[in-house]
């Protein structure tokens, strides 16, 4: 189910293979742009509940800056201990370079 889109950012505000973290109603949202591609996931850390706005994105995946743990930047997988749930992912949609992030109401 698609929650109500929200107006973020634009895309030249995130840069090629970094990160950055944006609040939308309350919660905190982690953006990583990878190959063009943008991508919107929980900034949480499943392991230990540490923040992931100071992450790597290392071959495709999130590190945690904590402890190592990484997380599938498309999915959300826990995809390298000591995490093994998985993050939260949003739908995420670009219009006239604005980025738009869907979150359930």
């Amino acid at each position: 189910m698609t929650g109500q889109f929200v107006k973020v950012c634009r895309v030249e505000d995130i840069l090629a293979g970094a990160t950055r973290v944006v609040e939308i109603e309350g919660r905190t949202i982690l953006l990583a742009k990878l190959n063009g591609e943008v991508f919107a996931l929980q900034n949480m850390c499943t392991h230990d509940g540490g923040l992931l706005g100071d992450a790597d994105i290392i071959d495709g995946q999130i590190e945690c800056p904590r402890h190592g743990a990484r997380f599938d930047i498309k999915t959300g997988e826990a995809t390298q201990m000591p995490a093994v749930a998985e993050l939260d992912t949003y739908e995420v949609k670009i219009e006239d370079g604005d980025v738009y992030v869907a979150v359930d109401k």
